[in-house]
Formats: C-alpha cells, sequence, structure tokens
C-alpha cells in the first residue's frame, strides 16, 4: 500500500491526468448504470453530454436553429427527452417556430375551457386517456379491448430492437397502462413484462409460421391461448418505412434467441416477401380475418401506408356488403420509421401520415362506416399538438415508434440499419447494448407516455373538450402561407370527422373491457 502511495505520490502532472482518466474509464464501465453513451464509449462519451448542454449555443451560432433538424428536430427530441426524465418541458419567451408557414395548424381555444368537477378521475389521475372506442365491439367478437391509452407503443421488432430496448418499453408500457406492438418479429420474452400486447404478423409470419414459412393459424392460436395478455391481433400489409417491400433483418443481427423467437436460421439475411402467402385479395383477407377472430376471439386489424384508393374503396364495399371486416385499421404515413430502407421508397413511396388517413378516413366515412372501426395512426405524432391534429381528423389512438426510442436514449444517429446504434436500442451488440438499464429506461419511457397523456388532455379542454375523441376539424385551423390567410381542416381535407359516441370520462374507467389492467 506504502508503494502504491509512493508511486501516485511521484506521478508527473502527465500522469496524474492520466490516473484521473483511467479512473474515469472504470467508473463509466464498471459502475455507471445510468447513462447508456458513457457506458459504450468511455470519456468519449462524456463530449456529447457537454455538446448537448451548449448544444443551442453552438446551433444558433454556427450550425443550425432548433427547428431545422429532420427527422426530430431537437426542440421536439428535447421536449421528449425532459418529459421522459421528469423535468421541465416548458419553452420560455414564446415560440421560435415560423407561425405563418404554410400548413403550420393552430388548435382553437375555447373561451371557457372544459371544467372538470370534483369527482372526475383526471382530478386524480391527470393522464388518465382511454381509447372512448372499443375494439371487436361492432363485430361482436369474443373478447373485445378497449385499450387504457390512447397514446401505445407502435410496431418494433425485437431483433431491430435490442433485448434491452424491448424490455423496457413493455416495462414502461405496463407502468404507463399503455399496449406494445410486437411488430412482425414474433412475441418474445421481453414482450412478456405484464403490458398489454397486440400481436402483429407480417409476409414472414414470423413466430406463427410453418418449416416452409406459410402462415400456422394453429401457432397464432396457441400462442394466444398461452399469452393472455395478448389483446388483438394486427395483419402488416404495408409500413411507412417501405410500403411495398419487404424487411430485411440483416443475419449480423439474428441471435440463436432471435432464431428460435422467429422460426429462422441463424447467419443468413431474413428477407420477407412484399406480398403474403395467407391471402391473395381482399376477400381472402377477410375470411382469414374471421378465422383469426373466431379461433381467438380477438379482435383483428390491418395495418398499411396508404397509396392507391381503389382496394380501399373495395374494402369499405365488402364492409358493407358483408358486414365483416377488420375491427381497426392503422394507417402508417410515409413519414419512415425505425425500418431502414433504400432512400428512394424512404422518400418517396406513399402519403405522407395526414394526407394518407384523411383519405382513407373520408372515403369510410362517405360510405358511412367510419364509426365501425377504431382509427389509429402513427407517424412522427409523437408530441401533444400533432395527436391533437390527428385526433380532429379521426385517429382513436396514436402509435408512437421513434419518439418512444428516443424517450429510453435514442440520439437520432441514424444507423438504426448497421448494427452501430450507439445507444445500444436498434443493435444486437451485447456491448453496446450493456449500458441500458432496463428499470431506469422503463420509468422513462413511462413519464413520457403519461407527461403526453396529460398535455392532450389540457389541449382537449383548453378547447372546451373532455376528451380528444370529441376534437372536431372546425377546431383546427391552417395556414395557407398566403397572407395569414388560414382553413379549417375541414376546408382542407373536404369531410368532417364523424361524432364518436362518447359519455364521459367517468365511464371510461369503469368498462369492463378496459385494458392496461396487468400492471
Amino acid at each position: 500500500m506504502s508503494t502504491l502511495l509512493s508511486f501516485i505520490q511521484d506521478l508527473p502532472w502527465w500522469g496524474w491526468i492520466v490516473f484521473v482518466l483511467l479512473v474515469i474509464v472504470i467508473r463509466d464501465v464498471f459502475f455507471n448504470r445510468k447513462h447508456t453513451i458513457t457506458h459504450n464509449f468511455p470519456l468519449v462519451g462524456h463530449l456529447r453530454y457537454v455538446l448537448e448542454k451548449i448544444g443551442p449555443e453552438l446551433r444558433q451560432y454556427i450550425v443550425a436553429n432548433n427547428r431545422e433538424e429532420l427527422p426530430f428536430n431537437r426542440s421536439e427530441r428535447s421536449w421528449i427527452y425532459a418529459s421522459s426524465k421528469l423535468e421541465n418541458n416548458y419553452q420560455g419567451f414564446g415560440t421560435d417556430k415560423d407561425i405563418h408557414d404554410a400548413n403550420y395548424h393552430f388548435i382553437k381555444p375555447s373561451l371557457f375551457g372544459y371544467k372538470m368537477q370534483e369527482d372526475h378521475p383526471n382530478i386524480i389521475e391527470k393522464d388518465f386517456l382511454p381509447c372512448a372506442k372499443v375494439m371487436g365491439e361492432y363485430n361482436k367478437r369474443k373478447r373485445p379491448y378497449r385499450p387504457k391509452s390512447v397514446i401505445n407503443i407502435s410496431a418494433m421488432s425485437y431483433g431491430s430492437l435490442s433485448a434491452r430496448a424491448i424490455d423496457s418499453l413493455n416495462q414502461g408500457a405496463k407502468k404507463a397502462g399503455c399496449f406494445h406492438n410486437t411488430g412482425e418479429g414474433g412475441l418474445s420474452m421481453y414482450h412478456s413484462n405484464g403490458a398489454d400486447v397486440v400481436f402483429q404478423f407480417g409476409t414472414g409470419y414470423f413466430g406463427v409460421r410453418n418449416d416452409d414459412g406459410s402462415f400456422s393459424l394453429d401457432k397464432l392460436e396457441k400462442l394466444v391461448e398461452n399469452n393472455s395478455f395478448v389483446k388483438a391481433i394486427e395483419i402488416k400489409l404495408s409500413q411507412g418505412a417501405k410500403p411495398g417491400k419487404g424487411g430485411v433483418l440483416p443475419g449480423s443481427k439474428i441471435t440463436k434467441e432471435i432464431s428460435e423467437i422467429r422460426h429462422v436460421p441463424m447467419g443468413k439475411d431474413v428477407i420477407s416477401p412484399s406480398f403474403h402467402t395467407a391471402f391473395s385479395d381482399i376477400d381472402e383477407m377477410f375470411e382469414l380475418i374471421e378465422q383469426i377472430a373466431e379461433r381467438t376471439g380477438l379482435p383483428v386489424g390491418v395495418k398499411a401506408a396508404v397509396g392507391r384508393l381503389e382496394q380501399w374503396e373495395y374494402m369499405a364495399d365488402l364492409m358493407i356488403k358483408t358486414g365483416r371486416g377488420p375491427d381497426f385499421i392503422s394507417i402508417d404515413g410515409g413519414e419512415g420509421g425505425t425500418g431502414a430502407a433504400p432512400p428512394s421508397f424512404a422518400d418517396h413511396v406513399s402519403l405522407p401520415l395526414f394526407y394518407g388517413f384523411s383519405a382513407v378516413y373520408k372515403l369510410f366515412k362517405e360510405k358511412g362506416i367510419a364509426s365501425r372501426v377504431v382509427w389509429i395512426a402513427g407517424g412522427k405524432l409523437g408530441l401533444p399538438a400533432k395527436a391533437a391534429k390527428a385526433f380532429a381528423m379521426g385517429a382513436d389512438l396514436i402509435y408512437v415508434a421513434r419518439e418512444a426510442m428516443m424517450s429510453i436514449g435514442c440520439i437520432q444517429a441514424q444507423v438504426c440499419h448497421n448494427n452501430r446504434c450507439p445507444t445500444g436500442i436498434a443493435t444486437q451488440n451485447k456491448w453496446l447494448q450493456a449500458g441500458i438499464n432496463v428499470p431506469i429506461k422503463s420509468d422513462r419511457f413511462s413519464y413520457y407516455a403519461k407527461s403526453f397523456r396529460k398535455e392532450l388532455i389540457e389541449l382537449a379542454m383548453a378547447s372546451g373538450h373532455e376528451h380528444p375523441c370529441q376534437f372536431t376539424m372546425s377546431d383546427i385551423d391552417v395556414s395557407m402561407g398566403d397572407a395569414n390567410y388560414t382553413k379549417t381542416l375541414i376546408d382542407c381535407f373536404g369531410y368532417e370527422k364523424e361524432e364518436v359516441i362518447f359519455n364521459g370520462t367517468k365511464e371510461l374507467k369503469n368498462c369492463q373491457y378496459l385494458g392496461g389492467n396487468n400492471g
């Protein structure tokens, strides 16, 4: 011991620097369980937090302002980060957005906002915000489902995301009362922490496939029987990141565990076809929907990005003719998402969320069947004002994907596709994953979801409504970018959303179909 002390005392000045840096490295690697970046990149990782701290000043004078970055600008990310850490998510000195810019939307407040009574559920539980509609109610499914939260985790597969990321999101969803969509990668143990789950399958039928890659209804039925937390089934027709193109999971990301969950071989790229083999048209898809609903008792829906409307019109006509069809429809915006895709697909294929959603909803509304289904919207809606606009246009639920990733540490590095995600979220690299502290990150997603819901409720009440489902298209104006001229959403999109039957939040509190009770 004395020899060590003597050695330290005799160190030159540069030796002290090396010694201190070595101590920091040891602390970051072995004792730091709070910050992923500094754990995975000791020393260098601290620079990121320093730059983040002085980022506004650097961008203001050197790089860019708070509103220029894409896909999510600094202001948007800052709100998500602050909300997920229960920090101050307000902004001072007014808005720095150009409120005269084209397509800027304004939520119109009432002179007298909604006043809660003393026994209102939101007095105590400020973020209590269930879906106003019930999945599977119209088609009389055996196990109808009312999501406890209007904000839920969109489809992100285990394989695309790491085990610890999925684990964090699922535990966070349980704490927040959200449901967690599995994505098309199958149901893993990390989806099984108690949150409600929507099981999604796509063209690869992962987790419910036969040896030849075909769909197995028997395996799906068994999966539902063995996992009571699975509340609904979603058939993915396409997604915003790469509509019309099958998914790709690089062989480098396929671990033994992923291989077993997906029922695919190790070491080979897994390429999903761009088409389904379980059905070839809408008639056959309706048959499969009814078979799944009958065998599992669960609501069944479809997810798709939007392009040509002829097939959507046929779907609506078939629903009218047969009295059957999906219990919910998830519309994904062409803004892209967590899935990697060629730039030509990510940049140009399918309509952005608000254009695509309005086109399909308007079609169903004109045919008088919009109220038959629960409408789910996804595509950069992870902020309250954008979600309010989606509700005004007809959405009943909101999917969040990249925003959910940000709440658990994503820094928008945009390297999701190469297995080198620096935060350990979109990689199977064990070292990079090790920095994710699941208990802390799960809390952060739950804080984000609860902050989101609380602010969305406040926006609705400022407009004189009790619940966001009561937003109408007259409640929001959109700037045309010309001499301060604005139009309502009705004038912009040519329809008024169908009124949602809503008898008050207290009634939702006591609904027998209310989900989110596993936690």
